[in-house]
């Protein structure tokens, strides 16, 4: 199993663990599959009345896809599949509040989950980046969900620098990605305990308030997504070219 789900009958959270801290959590095709499962599972639970979504260890909450996983495509630009379109709990119809609790990394597939969430908690070892541009890749889905959570300029200058620049978590405060730093170690706990008070208001109330907010995003999120088909199919090298890149790649970074 590549995910920890446990659930408090009493307090009516859930906590949703991206387990494979040896990769840095990131989502092989069968962690997207249990992602999917668990999120419409958690849809008919009606002990669980929150979610609090996290990473295993404490160098990274997620970096997206694995490198090592295969995916195949189609050769027309007009049908690509895109492994991790899915792998969020409102594309899963989930209208539960999902609360995520950063440490460490999150990078570029990471932020299907984080455009997904509610909101974010962060550890202070937090840092987030998208390294799409690096290596000849285009975000396009990855930006469209941050363009919705920061002001534009934060998220054109996240996704333009690569790998080159890591936004902190003190950062990501200051710009409204994050809602809370916490002290070290405190990011998962400071989450659980938001969820535990949402948990105990009315059920109704709170996801028909988690579904209004969605709601005033969708518009402008459908129709982003509906071109980033082609614009991926467009601007992405070859697969041969991306590696050669990534095999290159610099580790020097800042953080800002």
């Amino acid at each position: 199993m590549n995910l920890a789900v446990t659930a408090d009958k009493d307090t009516g959270v859930a906590v949703v663990t991206l387990d494979r801290p040896e990769r840095l959590n990131a989502i092989d095709l069968a962690m997207r599959d249990e992602l999917i499962a668990t999120w419409r599972e958690l849809r008919f639970d009606d002990t669980v009345r929150a979610v609090v979504l996290t990473g295993a260890g404490r160098r990274a909450f997620c970096t997206g896809l694995d490198r090592e996983a295969v995916v195949p495509q189609p050769s027309s630009p007009y049908m690509q599949d895109d492994p991790l379109l899915r792998v969020g709990p409102k594309s899963n119809d989930l209208w539960k509040p999902v609360v995520a609790a950063v440490t460490g990394m999150a990078c570029g597939g990471a932020f299907y989950l984080l455009g997904e969430a509610d909101f974010l908690v962060a550890d202070p070892t937090a840092t987030f980046f998208d390294p799409h541009t690096t290596y000849g890749m285009v975000s396009a889905y990855e930006s469209m969900l941050m363009a919705l959570r920061m002001p534009h300029g934060e998220a054109a200058r996240t996704a333009l620098m690569g790998s080159a620049e890591r936004m902190s978590a003190r950062r990501a405060l200051e710009i409204g990605l994050v809602s809370e730093l916490t002290e070290a170690g405190g990011a998962l706990a400071a989450a659980i305990g938001c969820a535990t008070v949402i948990a105990g208001y009315p059920t109704q109330a709170v996801q028909g308030t988690v579904r209004a907010l969605w709601a005033a995003r969708e518009a402008a999120l459908d129709r982003a997504f509906a071109q980033a088909p082609h614009l991926i199919a467009l601007g992405n090298l070859p697969g041969e070219q991306q590696g050669e890149l990534f095999r290159a790649r610099r580790r020097e970074y800042r953080i800002r």
